[in-house]
């Protein structure tokens, strides 16, 4: 094939300190756009990736070349003059690291790469780019600022601060050629040039523990200056730094007072630079509009008091006080990747007038976010706005469950015309919003919903012939995007939004199928790293916003679960090389501080959390918050990460661990066994979990496995009536475990239930994400959260790889298996997942005498798929008979089917049934 047609689709992205796609171009017939070039990469060795898509079938990379250059002018001349890396022989297209010049502070780098396949070789693609952030502590020159105090405007009380407000003036004579913002706001900020806000982002910088680390934002605000006078103005408000509730010191972490640090970059035509820092010649006030914001609590903004201009240059500032030198928050300063953005508006579906300026609002959707309001009305006149995820029997809100968090913002109009408004450093969880006081007659037009959350792209799409399913999976993605929020909390509406470990272990690796969450995951995962303790211990919530060390398995050990699905499912190495250390770390301190004598994990904490009453009314009424600590759990989920270990400590380099972890599995297998099993064919308390776990993480012995499976099928076909049991631990395991007993019939028959308690019973009863609590209509308010992630389970997982059939076999999909489970009564799945090497699609549907799939795997990538016959006359591919197909080859066959291997490409199979 020759180089000018050999793909019609190559793209390339920069991997930083994960895979997302960071700087992407795309490439149509060789001709190439630039999508995006990032700025504050503070990665010294940056990985770099490709994808290739071309037409025909089994392409398959060879080699590659690429082209690293300090200007757009070098590389257009094929010099590479950073870096060159000369023709490689590897078939290797993602996380190439960089291995050229050293990479310094601001530096502009351009790059490029050319592929050789098994189909020819490409031309050079288009360029790609990135700027790099600041490296080094000194690379700062500004000193932090702000005002370690209460004012009178803040309610010291309450625990609320009105925001912050920073300004500073300056003026240029020369031409500006680059300006680049460098800004560390904290807790929340917005940064302003001459009036207008720089950016799209929103409740920035994402959450950390500030004493460890800090992210900041880098801006390019090029476009926004030009030689004159000009005005820089900051924002701040209280996010995580001032923590949301003050009262218990002990559990609740906070960092002090909103302060700032940023500078910016000027860089002119003659090649000079200048640097605008914060210093003491920075004014500042808490006068401002915006009287009080907390995320639990809402914001209140007082439109009297706007500062008119005040983010302008020659702004009359004499009344603002001179803006102090305040201490570091102490945390190193890495730059940030995604951050939260308004992603979505959605408009009301109904508005209802329950009184004189009374209404309520439906979205008809639960989300987080704001509202954005317009409204006109005399000077001084309140407009309250309250949130909540459902209502009473009388149409009024229900907010019981929000515990004390008030949800409410407010707004005190200033007069004189139409006023648009909306929050900047609060978000609510809801569906619904009370508006009162409001003046005339208010309609839907006149708010917006915004949803707000990180920026992440879908990875995944699913449709299948149940429309039951199609909801349930429609749930999960706004239940899971609502709770990104630079992290993974687990409710957007009460007063907790917490980080808890416990909650993703399974769920994170669903999501992945949703979001393209591989950097959220990977922020996180060293979220948890630096929240270690010095002896190993780990938190179960992280960042520790709360102070929990109890010391569990199961929620701790979700660090190792993230890990592997980073690994799994990107293929990102360096994930497991970091993190390896810390993770022998607590897996050595748990086991020397929780083993018993007969080699039994004797510590837990939750158990098998929130498992679901024997009937909704058994549950009426009824808190949720009960623990139930397992030894069986801790000991099966500690069993499961020795095999993890073992696993990492080879593809880290640390093969001399292997035996050591290995040696540990083997006794706690018979320790757990003799500790545990029950002759009559089940474990510990013979519950659904109790069960589920030993078949699921591999502690069964082969002549246990049969009556144990047995057990499960009576448990849930016979005893539940074809529900599930099971709480948080459980139902990670459940369905994915079914379906390789054999019985994918119980698996479904749980998916599309819509009795209690099942997904469907919550769609019933008018969920639109996924409820913390299976009987969550009925279970007492203090715990009863209508959008959680922790109930997935491993739904998501089972929807994409069982009944799609899209399953990594190695290294993140470059060899994808695919056996889509066929049941009763479920004809056809229409499903697509973006994997680092390109989108894999499954698209399958039958009758009662065909079977058709449609399939399309990536170029530089093979799959070994199933075809539910061993007729091979009775299989078509693209209308054609198989007949010494070069790109389709006979793997084996079993009792009641065939494995084919293919190259990449687009298929067609039918078989006559």
């Amino acid at each position: 094939m020759k180089a000018n047609t050999l793909a019609s689709f190559l793209s390339m992205f920069l991997s930083i300190l994960w895979h997302q796609a960071t700087a992407q171009i795309t490439v149509a017939n060789l001709r190439t756009e630039l999508r995006s070039n990032p700025i504050g990469i503070d990665v010294i060795a940056p990985r770099l990736s490709w994808q290739l898509q071309g037409s025909e079938r089994s392409i398959r990379q060879e080699a590659y070349q690429v082209l690293v250059a300090s200007s757009q002018e070098k590389l257009d001349q094929n010099i590479g003059d950073f870096w060159d890396s000369g023709k490689q022989v590897s078939n290797n297209s993602t996380y190439v690291i960089y291995a050229g010049r050293a990479l310094q502070s601001r530096m502009e780098v351009f790059w490029k790469v050319k592929v050789y396949t098994n189909k020819g070789e490409s031309s050079w693609s288009e360029p790609a780019g990135w700027t790099m952030g600041l490296l080094h502590y000194k690379d700062w020159t500004g000193r932090w600022i702000g005002f370690d105090q209460y004012f009178p405007s803040d309610n010291e009380q309450t625990g609320q601060l009105a925001a912050r407000y920073f300004r500073k003036e300056f003026t240029t004579t020369k031409q500006i050629k680059q300006a680049t913002a460098y800004v560390m706001g904290l807790g929340l900020y917005e940064l302003y040039i001459d009036g207008k806000k720089m950016g799209d982002q929103v409740l920035a910088p994402v959450p950390t523990d500030y004493t460890k680390n800090i992210k900041y934002n880098v801006l390019d605000v090029t476009k926004s200056l030009s030689a004159g006078k000009h005005a820089i103005g900051v924002i701040l408000g209280n996010g995580r730094f001032y923590a949301m509730r003050q009262a218990k010191p002990y559990k609740i972490k906070t960092f002090g007072y909103p302060k700032m640090q940023m500078q910016l970059m000027l860089t002119y035509t003659d090649g000079s630079t200048e640097i605008i820092k914060t210093d003491d010649s920075w004014k500042g006030t808490t006068e401002g509009p915006i009287t009080a914001n907390n995320e639990y609590d809402g914001e209140d903004y007082d439109a009297r008091k706007e500062l008119t201009g005040w983010a302008n240059p020659d702004y009359d500032d004499k009344t603002w006080l001179k803006a102090a030198f305040v201490q570091e928050p102490g945390g190193n300063y890495e730059a940030q990747s995604e951050g939260m953005k308004v992603m979505q508006d959605i408009a009301p579906v109904s508005i209802v007038k329950k009184s004189e300026g009374k209404y309520i609002l439906d979205f008809g959707q639960n989300f987080s976010g704001w509202v954005k309001m317009t409204v006109s009305g005399r000077r001084g006149t309140a407009v309250t706005l309250r949130f909540a995820e459902s209502l009473t029997e009388d149409g009024e809100l229900f907010t019981t469950n929000l515990r004390d968090a008030k949800a409410t913002d407010h707004y005190i109009l200033k007069g004189g015309g139409k006023e648009t408004w909306e929050p900047r450093f609060t978000y609510h969880g809801f569906r619904y919003v009370e508006v009162s006081g409001y003046p005339g007659i208010a309609s839907k037009n006149n708010f917006v919903g915004r949803f707000v959350y990180d920026d992440i792209p879908n990875t995944g799409t699913f449709v299948s012939s149940n429309t039951l399913i199609n909801r349930i999976h429609q749930n999960a993605w706004w239940g899971i995007a609502s709770n990104y929020k630079g992290i993974p909390v687990d409710c957007p509406q009460r007063n907790e939004r917490q980080p808890w470990l416990g909650d993703r272990p399974v769920s994170a690796y669903g999501e992945n199928f949703l979001f393209d969450n591989a950097n959220f995951y990977t922020k996180w995962l060293e979220d948890i790293r630096l929240s270690q303790k010095e002896d190993g211990a780990l938190p179960d919530v992280a960042p520790a916003f709360w102070c929990y060390y109890s010391d569990n398995i199961s929620w701790p050990g979700t660090y190792l679960f993230i890990a592997d699905m980073l690994y799994q499912q990107t293929g990102d190495l360096r994930i497991l090389e970091k993190h390896y250390p810390a993770m022998k770390k607590w897996m050595d301190y748990m086991q020397l501080r929780y083993t018993g004598t007969d080699g039994i994990i004797t510590k837990d904490s939750y158990g098998d959390w929130c498992f679901p009453p024997v009937t909704i009314e058994a549950g009426r009424g009824k808190i949720a918050d009960k623990k139930y600590p397992s030894a069986l759990i801790a000991t099966s989920y500690y069993y499961h990460l020795l095999q993890m270990m073992s696993r990492f400590s080879v593809l880290v380099g640390n093969g001399q661990d292997q035996a050591n972890f290995l040696d540990r599995a083997a006794k706690m297998r018979v320790e757990f066994d003799t500790a545990f099993y029950h002759d009559a064919g089940y474990y510990g308390s013979n519950s659904l979990t109790d069960n589920l776990l030993p078949m699921s993480l591999g502690l069964v012995e082969d002549a246990n496995r049969e009556k144990l499976s047995n057990r499960i099928v009576e448990i849930v076909e016979k005893e539940n009536q074809g529900h599930l049991s099971t709480g948080l631990i459980g139902t990670q395991w459940i369905m994915r475990t079914l379906t390789k007993i054999g019985r994918v019939d119980l698996a479904y028959k749980i998916a599309t239930n819509k009795t209690y308690p099942s997904w469907g019973y919550m769609v019933e009863n008018g969920a639109t994400t996924i409820w913390e609590l299976w009987n969550g209509n009925t279970a007492h308010p203090k715990m009863n959260s209508q959008n959680h992630v922790m109930m997935l389970g491993d739904l998501l997982v089972w929807l994409y790889e069982d009944l799609a059939g899209i399953k990594s076999k190695e290294h993140a999909f470059q060899t994808v298996v695919m056996k889509p489970q066929v049941v009763a009564g479920f004809d056809h799945v229409d499903a697509s997942y973006k994997s680092v090497y390109g989108t894999i699609q499954s698209n399958w549907s039958k009758s009662k005498s065909t079977f058709e799939w449609k399939i399309s795997i990536p170029a530089n990538t093979k799959a070994e798929i199933y075809l539910p016959t061993t007729v091979l006359s009775s299989i078509l591919e693209s209308n054609r008979k198989l007949k010494n197909e070069k790109d389709i080859q006979i793997l084996r066959q079993e009792k009641s089917g065939t494995w084919f291997a293919i190259g990449s490409g687009d298929y067609q199979f039918k078989i006559k049934l």
